[in-house]
């Protein structure tokens, strides 16, 4: 036997390879890990679990992907056909059909199986396909096919909300930490310019558009991200102009002179701010002040209010790695802070971030539910909030409260044990 090959196999010393060890050594956080990427695959293919139309089916001797095509209907990409506009699906004589798990959306409503029929009480079905195995609400809706939708709800909240606030946050944290209150230096024009026309580009991108934007996400989410990105476009193009401007007043020896911006002092300071005002109220005033509130707006919402804590972890990261010898090394070769902050000390402070995403779509996932058991949610999207809600309404039917409680106690659960592990995987002193 060679030299070789008896020599131990070498462990990955990187930073992330670390991480994945000692994450995998915490039992309870990789099973949580496990059932939210199980409860994750759900929620990706709850069109495909829980829908009236079949997945795959022959109609008068046409193939079609009804729910394909759906999907593509919902982002305003796509229109079914003449003949198959307002036609019960489940009506209509195939040749053949390929059906999801439960053959049924969440708003729809069984006639036959109203006033809270129970999983395990005689319902008036065809056939064993068409049960509803959780039952049905007051209304005869499946209670099965609103806990799948609902996880997509879920979901979609929490990761695109956590996505938004970890934007802001590690853009603001950043600019905090690495740049203080002194390394930021611009003339005085640049400066003034650029706060004042701040506020101006805010007006004109949001306040100015705020019906447009509204109009838009009644209508779908194509139309919503199109004036979305119409609005960011015209706040880049605000700024732009301000920082032209700028360019042409700073030949102003006054306006000129390079004055240190105190961005640390300014963003620490907001952050302190917004802290203070209680989330959760907040989030219900700004909901009180549109006129149609659905789960886009929820979403952007609890993003833009939850981006203190990533901005806090970022800040403090960064304060710590700007003295390091290889910031101060990229300085000396005359790199740019800006090219510094992004390809070197940014990279290197993110690991925070992860714990703090985590704990945060535990968060926003629990923010949600209560808004929409409250009755403050979006009417067109069915979430496990409106459904544990709706129990208020049928005390003896338990299954409407066990459910959607116990999808909401296990989800928020998994997440907080899941930061909870990477807790203890980026600790370097409980690493063995």
């Amino acid at each position: 036997m060679s030299a070789t090959a008896t020599q131990p196999k070498q462990l990955d010393q990187s930073f992330w390879a670390t991480v994945r060890r000692q994450f995998r050594k915490k039992k309870v956080a990789v099973i949580s890990f496990y059932i939210a990427s199980f409860l994750a695959l759900v929620a990706v293919l709850a069109p495909f679990l829980a829908n009236e139309k079949p997945i795959m089916c022959q109609y008068e001797g046409k193939i079609y992907f009804p729910v394909f095509k759906q999907i593509g209907v919902d982002f305003g990409i796509a229109q079914f056909p003449q003949e198959l506009l307002n036609v019960k699906w489940k009506d209509l004589e195939y040749d053949f059909a390929l059906w999801p798990l439960v053959p049924y959306l969440p708003l729809n409503q069984d006639s036959k199986n109203a006033q809270s029929v129970g999983p395990f009480d005689e319902q008036d079905v065809p056939s064993t396909k068409w049960t509803h195995w959780f039952g049905t609400d007051e209304l005869g809706r499946d209670v099965l096919s609103g806990m799948i939708h609902g996880t997509q709800t879920a979901f979609t909240v929490g990761i695109v909300s956590m996505f938004i606030a970890s934007i802001l946050g590690i853009f603001f944290g950043a600019m905090a930490g690495f740049f203080g209150d002194e390394n930021l230096k611009m003339s005085r024009a640049r400066m003034w310019l650029n706060i004042i026309f701040f506020f101006v580009a805010i007006f004109y991108a949001y306040g100015v558009r705020s019906y447009v934007i509204s109009d838009a996400l009644s209508t779908s989410f194509a139309s919503f991200l199109f004036e979305l990105l119409l609005s960011i476009l015209i706040f880049v193009s605000i700024m732009a102009a301000a920082n032209l401007l700028a360019m042409l007043l700073k030949k102003i020896p006054f306006l000129g002179t390079h004055v240190a911006f105190p961005v640390d002092l300014t963003i620490s300071r907001s952050m302190e701010i917004l802290v203070c005002i209680p989330t959760f109220f907040l989030i219900l005033l700004v909901l009180a002040t549109i006129k149609k509130p659905n789960i886009y707006v929820i979403m952007v919402i609890i993003g833009l209010t939850s981006w203190t804590g990533i901005a806090r972890y970022i800040r403090a990261e960064l304060l710590k790695i700007r003295s390091l010898e290889y910031i101060e090394a990229a300085n000396s070769l005359g790199f740019s802070n800006f090219r510094t902050l992004v390809k070197h000390a940014i990279p290197n402070a993110l690991s925070p971030v992860l714990i703090a995403i985590a704990f945060g779509i535990a968060s926003a996932i629990l923010i949600e539910s209560s808004l929409s058991f409250l009755g403050f949610g979006s009417g067109d999207s069915v979430t496990w909030g409106a459904l544990l809600s709706s129990a208020r309404q049928s005390p003896q039917a338990w299954w409407m409260a066990i459910f959607p409680g116990f999808a909401i106690f296990i989800t928020v659960t998994v997440f907080n044990l899941i930061g909870e592990g990477l807790t203890d995987a980026m600790d370097p002193r409980l690493r063995k």
